[in-house]
């Protein structure tokens, strides 16, 4: 197993706000326990992200805010690597698809695949109408436009999508259309844009999805939500042509020498998916091994691709980016030659995670509301870990699941504390104590010992096997598993008692608890990294020790233990997100 290559890339955050504990539950905190796992086993891994700053979304910021859309975006890009080093999310390349290092390569490259696409005869330029403000004299772009759903009736819709009911749509769909620059009604009017031809397509991807339907087949666990969306749309209402340009000047220009593209950007969902792309290029060229480097982790069969995302970006990620890639193929075929860009091995995708404060109803994290929890103020405060703890353990895998204030507290002090916490820290000062901080010989094992040792195996193993299928949430419940089986051997073998009465035993047990924790340091590194760092200092071990294959390589008698630490706070829930 071990040996393999994979390139995994996090959904690129819009640049024009702060991170919230949805965004991390959603794609960043499972990509990095991904990587960090599959690292552990020896594989080849390369881990892309950074921030979209093309499209109206940053525009839109800019302008409430008052300051240009380079500030803007270069102020979220930073204040984003902040908070994901904060939580230990480490990227190899966090990039940005218009800051000054990186907008060079990716219009380079954002324009190299639109006319690949647009040779290949994919693209349809046609006339369309669009909405116009009169007032600021601009065709507006999909978010400048708010309006009524025609499908769920909800106020809360925009020219691209409904807030609430995700649908995505054409800005011509809503009912009684708003600008959002001038507060009036806009006009339709004509203009020019190149349609990707999705139609064309469609046989192709269909199929391609289907077969990631038997995990067998494809060598990939999909998740019922990314291939019950992505074929539901496909089999519902077929893919229509999508326009890929948009009437505006802050993005990748539209590289054709035609009276027609002149003012005209990509869309931002054209170029977005292609920044994992051009980071990977900068990535490569930053290492000494040229740019061009990049086709080595995008046109190699071998190396598979792990796309994490949110619920919002399952279409594009699985549908429209698919498609695009494809489109490159000399064949138009899904299945891409060496040499060729290669579809995803995988898109993994959890669903919203909403939010429920004490004396509240459950409710979707908002930034307008007031109801979102930020990662750079949570930072201010509290540990990193408690919180990739809790929101793996309610990850939003198959259906929405929501940030439960009272319930992180409580999660914090009986299971962190009281379970793993506990046990780690009973051996280690017991250690110390009786045993001058060192292991204890194993002397001859008992029935209890060899059972408590194969629950060590156990749990490695089947760690293992949850995250290479990415049920996170599943493999996080196997550490506390060990964490508490740990806790019954200790109080069940009593070395609190045996001390006085027979130290062989003693020790023996002693021994078998060590071994548990230097078992548990492995396998909780991918979730809880800064603990799994503090339980290394205190065995002294260093970083080979989190290699998965040696995780129940058992410690010798007599080597030395450094102090215990605490690992965990409790937390008082009257201080908590408290205003």
């Amino acid at each position: 197993m071990a040996g393999r290559k994979f390139l995994v890339t996090g959904a690129l955050p819009y640049s024009n706000g702060r991170l919230h504990v949805g965004h991390i539950a959603g794609a960043y905190l499972p990509s990095d326990i991904y990587v960090r796992y599959l690292r552990a086993v020896g594989d080849d891994v390369r881990y892309i992200c950074g921030s979209d700053d093309n499209g109206v979304a940053a525009l839109k910021s800019a302008r409430e805010e008052g300051i240009s859309v380079e500030e803007l975006t270069a102020k979220y890009n930073r204040s984003q690597q902040e908070s994901f080093r904060g939580l230990g999310i480490r990227f190899d390349i966090y990039g940005g698809t218009h800051q000054p290092d990186f907008v060079e390569m990716h219009t380079k490259i954002s324009q190299g695949f639109f006319l690949r696409i647009h040779e290949k005869g994919y693209f349809t330029k046609r006339a369309t109408k669009q909405l116009y403000d009169a007032k600021v004299g601009q065709f507006l772009p999909d978010r400048f436009v708010k309006g009524t759903c025609p499908v769920c009736a909800s106020t809360n819709a925009f020219g691209d999508q409904c807030e609430d009911c995700g649908r995505h749509m054409d800005a011509l769909d809503l009912i009684d259309p708003l600008s959002t620059m001038s507060d009036s009604t806009p006009e339709v009017r004509e203009t020019t844009h190149w349609f990707l031809r999705l139609d064309k397509l469609q046989g192709e991807l269909a199929e391609w999805l289907r077969s990631k339907q038997d995990a067998e087949e494809c060598g990939a666990h999909w998740r019922p939500i990314v291939l019950n969306q992505s074929l539901g749309r496909i089999d519902a209402e077929g893919l229509p042509e999508r326009a890929m340009t948009r009437d505006m000047s802050w993005g990748v220009p539209v590289p054709l020498e035609d009276p027609d593209a002149a003012g005209k950007v990509l869309y931002v969902w054209f170029d977005a998916p292609i920044g994992y792309v051009s980071f990977t290029a900068v990535d490569c060229e930053r290492r000494g091994e040229g740019w061009e480097a990049y086709k080595e982790y995008w046109m190699n069969p071998e190396r598979k691709i792990v796309h994490f995302i949110g619920e919002d970006n399952i279409v594009f990620h699985a549908i429209t980016f698919p498609a695009m890639l494809a489109a490159t193929h000399d064949s138009g075929s899904t299945t891409g030659e060496a040499g060729e860009h290669q579809l995803p091995h995988n898109v993994v995708s959890n669903s919203f995670l909403n939010i429920k404060s004490a004396g509240k109803d459950e409710e979707k994290i908002s930034k307008s509301r007031g109801t979102a929890i930020w990662i750079e103020d949570y930072l201010k405060t509290f540990d990193p870990d408690p919180l990739r703890y809790y929101l793996t353990a309610i990850a939003p895998e198959q259906q929405r699941t929501a940030f439960d204030v009272d319930d992180y507290v409580k999660r914090n002090n009986t299971e962190l504390i009281a379970a793993l916490g506990n046990f780690i820290n009973r051996a280690m000062t017991f250690t110390h104590k009786y045993f001058d901080g060192k292991v204890p010989a194993p002397g001859a094992r008992q029935e209890i010992d060899d059972a408590q040792l194969e629950a060590c195996r156990s749990a490695a193993d089947t760690t293992a096997e949850l995250l290479e299928r990415c049920h996170f949430k599943a493999a996080l419940l196997e550490v506390m598993e060990l964490a508490r089986s740990g806790n019954v051997y200790f109080d069940t073998t009593a070395p609190f008692r045996t001390r006085k009465t027979d130290m062989d035993a003693c020790g023996r047990a002693v021994n078998v608890c060590v071994q548990t924790v230097r078992t548990m340091t492995t396998i909780m590194a991918p979730f809880l990294p800064f603990a799994a760092q503090k339980c290394l200092a205190m065995l002294r071990l260093d970083e080979e020790a989190l290699k998965w294959a040696s995780a129940t390589e058992e410690l010798a008698a007599d080597h030395a233990l450094a102090p215990a630490e605490i690992l965990f706070k409790k937390l008082d829930p009257d201080e908590v997100f408290s205003d």
